[in-house]
């Protein structure tokens, strides 16, 4: 009999276990953590340009494309790859690299285009490769440690980290805004 007691026993401990696991999963909210404080999670696209491994945020990206074949525009300046037309619609396609660096970056199989748009118009940012989507918490960040002299630095504020992964932030909104970027026509 005191093998029946001990079975009854264990299985009203896991019994209590799975209730309190369903307890707390009624009052678990998204994005908080185990005190109730927001723990700013957010989503981002990871990808490389050059050498650099960088995220933005995953809500400024409407779709990755493989690199689409680009109409040039003349008196463009020259990291201006030309206009594409994606689905019916007019793509500004730019070589962030080019742009960045001073340097085109080579169009290889795993190179891709980050679609967004910039004051509502679409544009392409040509980058080297993707590696996907990464879940970033805020707390898990810290200032940009890239040297005075990169040619990032104007666009990168904060490191992200999610486990050994190193990225940095590409700030969509700095580039967007850089007078540099939006005087797109050649001298």
């Amino acid at each position: 009999m005191t093998n029946s007691n001990s079975n009854n026993s264990s299985d009203r401990a896991a019994f209590l276990k799975l209730q309190n696991y369903a307890r707390r999963g009624d009052v678990f909210t998204p994005g908080s953590t185990s005190n109730s404080k927001l723990s700013h999670e957010w989503s981002g696209v990871t990808f490389r340009l050059g050498e650099s491994r960088l995220a933005c945020k995953i809500d400024r990206i409407q779709e990755i494309l493989t690199p689409p074949g680009a109409t040039p525009v003349p008196g463009a300046k020259p990291w201006i790859l030309g206009l594409a037309n994606v689905r019916g619609s007019l793509m500004t396609v730019v070589d962030l690299g080019w742009f960045v660096n001073g340097t085109p970056t080579p169009v290889t199989v795993h190179s891709r285009l980050l679609s967004t748009s910039l004051q509502k118009a679409p544009v392409g940012l040509l980058i080297d490769e993707v590696f996907g989507q990464r879940h970033f918490v805020e707390g898990e960040s810290s200032d940009s440690d890239l040297e005075e002299d990169s040619t990032l630095k104007d666009l990168v504020q904060r490191k992200l980290r999610v486990g050994k992964e190193e990225w940095h932030e590409l700030e969509l909104d700095r580039l967007f805004s850089s007078q540099e970027f939006l005087n797109g026509a050649a001298n």
